[in-house]
């Protein structure tokens, strides 16, 4: 089938190869504006829309050949630029593959029990005013990150979680993390994104909540110590939320 446009025609391959190409484009603006570079994305869309001009609409030959060799050397150099970005991408496709609802079918009296002792937790500390970050693994491990804290290995109960966020305590500042119904490690150091479009008014704990998100399918968890607000980041999204839906962010 073909749709002629004046001197155009475009078939059904030739809409999907636009639509293909808007995808990627769409997908490049995110990466880019995350990392904070989406200058850089104008300015590449720029050079590729020059050349383009150059190669297949005035046919310059010379020109065509310089940028030919610039695309060809500018390619590699973004893989090397960007080569964390890629590898964080390429780490949450494959975690997407992973059988979620199947895990979901298994959950037990002991996840219930640790999302109660979790809600009281982030409650009382709401409350309180008292800053916390609670990160809980899912399909990603996140033994990298557990390693720049300090080990507990302890069950979850909300006096616990509220003692090791007390504002004076050793461990207070840094990420708690949660694994197998288990308080893993504390005083985590996270990543912390890079996200142009996070409200000002957040601070460096909802950055590091929206990093780990970033770069695995973990869930994180905020209490904010100027107002007390919880706020959830899950899958590189970050919203703030009330007290009764604290219960629906573990779905």
């Amino acid at each position: 089938m073909l749709f002629e446009f004046g001197v155009f025609e475009i078939g059904i391959k030739d809409i999907v190869d636009i639509l293909l190409v808007a995808g990627m484009l769409y997908w490049a603006f995110k990466l880019l504006k995350r990392s904070g570079a989406v200058n850089l994305f104008w300015g590449i869309l720029m050079i590729v829309v020059i050349w383009f001009l150059v190669c297949f609409v005035f046919d310059l030959e010379l020109t065509g050949a310089i940028f030919n060799y610039i695309l060809s050397i500018g390619a590699i150099a973004l893989v090397v630029i960007f080569q964390e970005e890629l590898r964080n991408l390429i780490y949450r496709f494959g975690s997407q593959l992973t059988f979620r609802k199947f895990r979901r079918a298994r959950a037990s009296a002991a996840d219930e029990e640790m999302r109660q002792q979790l809600i009281t937790a982030c409650l009382h500390m709401s409350r309180s005013k008292t800053g916390a970050l609670i990160v809980l693994q899912h399909g990603n491990n996140l033994r990298e990150f557990e390693d720049t804290g300090e080990y507990i290995n302890a069950d979850v109960s909300a006096r616990l979680v509220e003692n090791i966020f007390f504002k004076n305590t050793p461990l207070h500042d840094g990420a708690l993390i949660i694994a197998d119904h288990k308080i893993v490690a504390a005083a985590c150091i996270l990543p912390v994104s890079k996200d142009t479009d996070i409200p000002a008014h957040f601070g460096l704990r909802h950055r590091a909540a929206l990093g780990i998100t970033e770069k695995t399918d973990a869930l994180a968890i905020v209490v904010s110590e100027e107002t007390g607000k919880i706020s959830v980041a899950k899958g590189s999204e970050l919203r703030e939320i009330t007290p009764d839906q604290l219960a629906h962010a573990f779905v």
